[in-house]
């Protein structure tokens, strides 16, 4: 694949239904990719729905600047061990991994989005973990990663049915992918599997009518080099 540009403009807000996207193949069979933001060939500053076939697999390869993954259906196995849905983890800059499935799995990734010197690896299985209150009713927060050194905050958040926090600055930025439920702001309406970017300096009011849960980042939409 020659160098390329996907939602590339960082100072856009982008919001992608991505049931409505082809699958594309990649270079490996059994391998599909859903293109939400790149840049890059190969080697690619990327984010991506990835989707493993049954029984299939990935060579080996190394991750020059980390990798992030959260297993939204199935199971994602490699040599460290299995990854059932749910799953988030981390692997940071210079980790190296040889990733397959049995059942087949479909993973959101980030690729190439790490600060060099990050070097704990994060596995955590969300199903089995306790969901904190916030200070916002109808609001429950499960932290995942946070780094104090670049504002980077990763979470899933839950809102029930009818919760409306206050509004809410995003200075660096924030990503969201709708796991469940309907997401509704000053904006639209939106259903499981959509993804949005808003940009650095974006504000919005996130409400539920039926409860939502929800991926989301913070903080790290810095101006890119």
């Amino acid at each position: 694949m020659s160098n390329e540009l996907v939602n590339a403009d960082f100072t856009r807000r982008i919001v992608v239904a991505t049931d409505t996207l082809p699958w594309m193949p990649s270079p490996q069979p059994g391998v599909e990719r859903r293109l939400l933001d790149r840049i890059g060939g190969e080697v690619a500053r990327a984010t991506s729905l990835v989707r493993y076939a049954r029984a299939s697999a990935f060579p080996a390869h190394q991750h020059g600047l980390g990798e992030e993954f959260l297993v939204l259906d199935g199971v994602f196995s490699d040599e460290h061990g299995d990854y059932p849905k749910g799953t988030y983890v981390r692997n940071p800059p210079g980790s190296r991994h040889t990733p397959r499935t049995e059942p087949g799995c479909i993973i959101l990734v980030k690729l190439r989005q790490m600060e060099p010197t990050e070097t704990a690896r994060v596995v955590i299985d969300t199903s089995a973990a306790r969901w904190p209150e916030t200070d916002s009713p109808g609001l429950l927060r499960l932290p995942l990663h946070e780094a104090a050194d670049t504002g980077e905050r990763v979470a899933l958040e839950r809102l029930g049915p009818g919760a409306c926090p206050p509004g809410l600055d995003c200075p660096g930025g924030e990503e969201i992918f709708l796991l469940s439920g309907v997401l509704r702001d000053e904006y639209g309406h939106y259903g499981s599997g959509t993804w949005i970017r808003n940009p650095a300096g974006f504000r919005r009011s996130l409400q539920s009518p039926e409860g939502a849960t929800y991926w989301v980042k913070r903080g790290h939409l810095r101006a890119m080099p």
